[in-house]
């Protein structure tokens, strides 16, 4: 996979599709690799007439590392922030000569997503939010036994940690659809072989509570927008979707029944068609820098 120079550091990133085509970036969440957006799931937007962008965030994968900065241990402490990840994303897409993108984010990403909304609006086309929250703290918590495992650290045995990450995407998976158990040990063994780093999770996520509330500022954005939500998430209740839609006007709400903080498979023509309708929506030309 190719690597740029973007916002002063190093993204790893892949692409699938036509580069003439409508470019879609997807922003993962907390700790997670570029891999953890499946290919199958990459290949049906491409189908869509997108071209599509997946990249590791800064701190994760193979991008560049923060180790300097050791970790964090409080909101004050000397961090990178969400401004700066989502700096990353737009320095990407300009390195790879791309003047709009729809951007689409999942948990962290949609925070990341939001904030490219209202700090870069010059470079969306369109948002799609999956699994966010605005941060706002009027909102009711997630499950406690879920916010435990996300602040567990795992463990640093390459079996152990593929057993703590099957465990723990059990638990966010929903009542809804199967959990394919072997697939996910099969992921996060790729995962922990690709790079091992859970330092770098430590910093996104203090940097995602150092943001604190973005729905004050989520009103400025104005491209089409669909916020896509599970009804059973436990680690943001649906209410936190249902409050990012209602903070952007004009969003469309997609909640769907029995998907947790997760897209199983089963849920992907959902997504993939939702996320195409709204970026129909948007009617700008897109002009390559290059």
């Amino acid at each position: 996979m190719p690597k740029v120079k973007a916002n002063n550091i190093e993204l790893e990133y892949d692409t699938f599709g036509d580069s003439t085509s409508e470019p879609l970036l997807l922003i993962n969440g907390l700790g997670s690799q570029l891999i953890r957006w499946p290919e199958e799931f990459c290949e049906m937007f491409v189908k869509k007439g997108f071209y599509l962008v997946r990249f590791d965030n800064r701190d994760v994968g193979l991008s560049t590392k923060f180790e300097h900065l050791g970790i964090p241990n409080s909101k004050e402490a000397k961090n990178y922030a969400i401004d700066d990840m989502a700096d990353d994303a737009v320095g990407l897409l300009d390195a790879l000569g791309i003047e709009k993108a729809h951007i689409c984010g999942i948990s962290m990403g949609a925070a990341i997503t939001q904030t490219i909304g209202y700090r870069h609006p010059d470079s969306v086309l369109s948002l799609t939010l999956i699994a966010g929250t605005t941060g706002n703290p009027d909102l009711p918590s997630g499950k406690s036994k879920m916010l435990r495992l996300l602040l567990t650290p795992a463990p640093t045995d390459r079996e152990a940690n593929i057993e703590f990450w099957a465990k723990f995407r059990r638990n966010l998976n929903g009542t809804g659809f199967p959990y394919d158990e072997n697939k996910e040990r099969e992921l996060s063994a790729r995962c922990y072989d690709r790079k091992f780093y859970p330092q770098g999770k430590a910093r996104q996520l203090w940097a995602t509570l150092a943001q604190g509330n973005r729905k004050p500022k989520l009103s400025s954005i104005s491209v089409p927008t669909v916020v896509i939500h599970g009804r059973d998430d436990p680690l943001f209740p649906y209410a936190a979707g249902k409050d990012i839609a209602d903070s952007i006007p004009g969003s469309e709400f997609v909640l769907i029944d029995g998907m947790g903080h997760s897209f199983p498979p089963e849920t992907w023509p959902t997504i993939v068609n939702a996320i195409r309708k709204n970026a129909d929506k948007s009617k700008t030309i897109v002009i390559s820098k290059h």
